[in-house]
């Protein structure tokens, strides 16, 4: 069955909306829990595709799983580990389950690992993972495919990253672990994330300090040493900043509840100098509302502390309708422009020019069919057609379904007149409407 969004805009979000454990944090905390002969807990997991992905692949590594869909928790027991192989069946499906590698390596001197290969969004080479390992110590050998690690013994060494990798400072961090002396991670991620995980990993026994800046410093611990932990994830920044947005799109008014304000402190200053109204309802609440025509500003993403690769397709579908000329430059990732082919058939005026796109707003969009070719692009979307006059249909939601947990429905809490639909029927906009079941 082929599922899409059908969803008819122009209706102002209002209410609240409970934001869910960070995707981009559970999925790393879960190869970390590798690392414990025991039982590890850990409590607010989104239910996402992207986790079930990450849970079997743990499983396949010999970890029993006991997921509680209605708690959202899930108890990993790795107290015996039966594979150090992750096959390409998984790995190809979520490039995220390539830490893995970096947990394998620390408790069992070696791992086989599946590359991850192409990436939507753009490439992402390993390069800075593995020079990370072989400084401590690993043998790497790309293989068929595999990155095939083995090490007879792990020592603390100095990694220095030509640019901050989220994913190698993590891979970095889960081998440092247990080995022999220190390791200090130079030009380190400092992502909300990479904190979180290294406060997982301190829970459990790990000596890590540092996390949060730009050097981050492992003090090997003996595998004793590591024991059970319970642990709560913290909430999703992106999913946040994706409700802002469409609330904001919308001319609406809601609260954004269970949140870190701090974690979304750049995107809050950007939309405030765009006009929108946001304030502080409580320590984890937001309340943000719009009621005039945005004004257009520039946008550059940049690493954490900067502004946000992952909200950058929602900057841009806020200034398609904002007073004046905005430029979105992506620093990131070469092919983050995926939905403006999308936005322009819905009457948005956007000129893309290699990493830049010059936006200039207009007074409306209109409904179409939309087709979401990537995660957050695909959110964006969706919140473009929530927006726009008339309605919508969005296909290829699977990719949204990797990182928003009851998307339309959290959507429909706030009023939004969006539904799902499995249909593989060539359905258009015009016999949609006239559907006694459509909205």
């Amino acid at each position: 069955m082929t599922e899409k969004f059908y969803i008819k805009g122009g209706t102002q979000l209002k209410g609240e909306v409970q934001i869910g454990g960070a995707k981009n944090s559970v999925l790393k905390l879960i190869a970390a829990a590798l690392l414990v002969k025991g039982s590890t807990k850990i409590y607010n997991v989104p239910e996402l595709t992207d986790v079930d992905i990450m849970l079997k692949v743990v499983e396949q590594l010999g970890a029993k799983i006991d997921y509680n869909r209605e708690e959202k928790s899930v108890v990993i027991d790795a107290t015996e580990l039966t594979s150090v192989t992750a096959t390409y069946e998984l790995v190809s499906k979520m490039r995220a389950s390539f830490v893995v590698l970096g947990a394998l390596v620390s408790r069992c001197r070696e791992a086989k690992v599946a590359m991850p290969g192409g990436c939507a969004i753009g490439e992402r080479r390993v390069d800075f993972h593995i020079k990370g390992l072989e400084a401590l110590g690993a043998k790497i050998k790309i293989e068929n495919g595999y990155v095939i690690a083995k090490a007879n013994k792990l020592t603390g060494a100095e990694v220095y990253l030509d640019i901050p990798s989220v994913g190698a400072t993590e891979n970095i961090m889960l081998a440092s672990v247990l080995a022999e002396g220190s390791t200090r991670i130079q030009n380190a991620a400092q992502e909300p994330e990479i904190i979180d995980l290294a406060n997982f990993l301190n829970t459990m026994g790990a000596d890590v300090n540092g996390a949060g800046t730009s050097e981050i410093i492992i003090n090997g611990v003996k595998q004793e040493h590591l024991h059970s932990i319970e642990y709560t994830t913290i909430p999703d920044r992106i999913e946040a900043g994706t409700y802002m947005s469409a609330i904001i799109a919308t001319k609406g008014k809601g609260i954004i509840r269970n949140i870190y304000p701090a974690h979304l402190t750049f995107f809050t200053n950007k939309l405030l100098k765009m006009g929108a109204n946001i304030k502080l309802v409580d320590p984890t609440s937001m309340e943000v509302s719009c009621k005039g025509r945005l004004n257009s500003i520039n946008f550059i993403t940049q690493p954490y502390p900067g502004f946000p690769t992952d909200l950058q397709s929602m900057a841009m579908v806020l200034l398609t309708t904002s007073n004046g000329v905005g430029i979105i430059t992506e620093s990131l990732y070469e092919n983050r422009f995926m939905q403006v082919p999308d936005l322009n058939r819905m009457g948005a005026d956007i000129h893309q020019d290699r990493n830049h796109a010059i936006i200039k707003g207009v007074k409306k969009l209109s409904g179409t069919n939309l087709t979401a070719s990537d995660l957050r692009a695909g959110a964006a979307l969706v919140v473009a057609a929530l927006m726009a006059e008339g309605e919508s249909i969005v296909e290829k939601i699977h990719h949204i379904d990797r990182g928003y947990e009851n998307f339309e429905n959290k959507i429909r809490l706030l009023g939004g007149k969006i539904e799902r639909r499995d249909d593989n029927s060539q359905t258009n906009l015009t016999e949609a409407t006239h559907n006694e079941s459509y909205i």
